[in-house]
């Protein structure tokens, strides 16, 4: 059987796409051993520049590694994005390339040794199985391509083009035949997903999801990623808190807090829409909170870096990824006038040490509390250690509770189970497992 090496680079919507791609590819047998694999595929991520030379990165040294005869693809982001570029200045180390819209006829792609046309902008996933990996009970579904924000900053629908939300009924087969194959903790995610159907005339597709998914049996847990402060509405906010199904997850990143960078921005939402969206969220039962900030865009003066260190500082959040601007061409903050690298730097320290007190006061909250949680493993951090995702908790991005005791026996990976935190090691929970939940 050829041996398959495949990198998933970026986020987890790429994540889904390289899923897909398993799928098309059963034939051929997984290795984590670059010299071995007949066939190499660098999923890229295009997002910002440190993304763009990390997938640079990956494909110059597998080229390196790989063994003589062997095929390296590339496709993903940042080959759609720069494709003329990137077939112009790797053709030498790469053998075929290929664009979003290629990943369910990517199989037919290598057998054929052929470049894909990059006429289709991106791939909607309809009924393609795919091979879901690093667990066996929780499973990402894409609902949506593209976006139709006009977010100063990305260059997202550049390369992605206008929303596609995929169909209801396209969503809810994917999950029943997953919930079939044992799985049962699901995470949705998109572009902006709150904007789910808008292309089709709905206000608030979420909705209608969120019924459609609470319909079906065997799922035991869902969360919603990526969220859009404009396209959010408090209908959809308490639809969830209400949910028997989905958690009280909220991921919104809100980029900023100041109401002239909003605008400058162009985020498409007042301050205090943003901030009725947050307050009824954490004001939900054991509401769970992660937010993003952009540092340093074009026009963010000092005021209004000191008003958005002061409100991440006020709000509690559990979780805020922050992240330095990246100057991106095809945007319109491309030909704004830039704040210099060196006040960026600055404040990206200052407000680093806000979110690791956040993160630092959330995990110090849980001590003594019992909660439910998903048994992973044997954890990477020790063998003397279980891995485990308490349920609230995306899968990977907020980090794992470490189990170092059971009061019961034989216990099973990816069951659910009632567990006490008790210490923190570091910047894990440590729990005990008290009983099947």
């Amino acid at each position: 059987m050829a041996k398959l090496y495949l990198i998933s680079l970026g986020c987890n919507k790429n994540l889904v796409d390289s899923e897909v791609m398993l799928g098309r590819l059963k034939n051929y047998e997984i290795t984590d051993d670059v010299s071995s694999a007949d066939v190499l595929i660098v999923n890229t991520c295009g997002f910002i520049e440190s993304a763009k030379e990390e997938s640079i990165r990956a494909i110059l040294e597998l080229s390196s590694e790989r063994k003589k005869g062997s095929l390296l693809v590339v496709t993903g982001c940042l080959m759609q994005r720069y494709a003329d570029e990137l077939m112009r200045e790797l053709k030498g180390e790469v053998d075929l390339f290929a664009g979003l819209g290629d990943f369910a006829k990517i199989d037919e792609l290598i057998a054929k040794r052929e470049n894909a046309d990059f006429k289709n902008a991106v791939f909607l996933q309809e009924q393609e199985s795919r091979v879901i990996t690093g667990s066996n009970y929780h499973a990402y579904i894409k609902i949506s391509e593209g976006c139709n924000q006009k977010c100063a900053f990305c260059a997202i629908p550049t390369f992605k083009g206008k929303l596609q939300s995929r169909s209801l009924s396209a969503i809810s087969a994917e999950i029943k035949e997953l919930v079939g194959r044992g799985y049962k903790d699901f995470s949705f995610i998109a572009q902006d997903s709150s904007s789910y159907m808008k292309d089709s005339g709905e206000r608030d597709g979420l909705l209608a999801l969120i019924d459609a998914v609470e319909g079906i049996a065997g799922v035991r847990s869902a969360r919603i990623l990526y969220l859009y402060p404009s396209s959010t509405s408090l209908e959809l906010v308490r639809k969830i808190i209400a949910s028997p199904v989905f958690v009280n997850y909220f991921d919104m990143p809100i980029q900023h807090i100041s109401e002239s960078l909003l605008n400058t921005m162009r985020r498409g939402t007042p301050k205090e829409h943003i901030l009725k969206l947050l307050e009824t969220m954490r004001a939900a039962p054991d509401s769970f909170l992660r937010t993003g900030v952009i540092v340093g865009h074009p026009g963010e003066s000092e005021a209004d870096f000191n008003e958005l260190c002061e409100f991440l500082e006020s709000f509690s959040f559990d979780r805020i990824s922050a992240f330095a601007y990246s100057r991106e061409e095809d945007t319109l903050a491309y030909d704004m006038e830039q704040v210099s690298k060196k006040i960026i730097n600055s404040r990206l320290k200052k407000i680093e040490k806000i979110t690791t007190k956040a993160l630092n006061t959330s995990l110090n909250a849980m001590i003594g509390k019992e909660i439910l949680v998903y048994l992973n493993g044997k954890s990477d951090e020790s063998e003397l250690f279980y891995s485990a995702k308490p349920l609230a908790w995306d899968r990977d991005i907020d980090g794992e509770v470490l189990i170092n005791e059971s009061e019961i026996e034989k216990l099973e990976n990816g069951k659910l189970y009632c567990a006490k935190i008790t210490e923190l090691a570091g910047l894990n929970p440590i729990a005990t497992i008290t009983k099947e939940a």
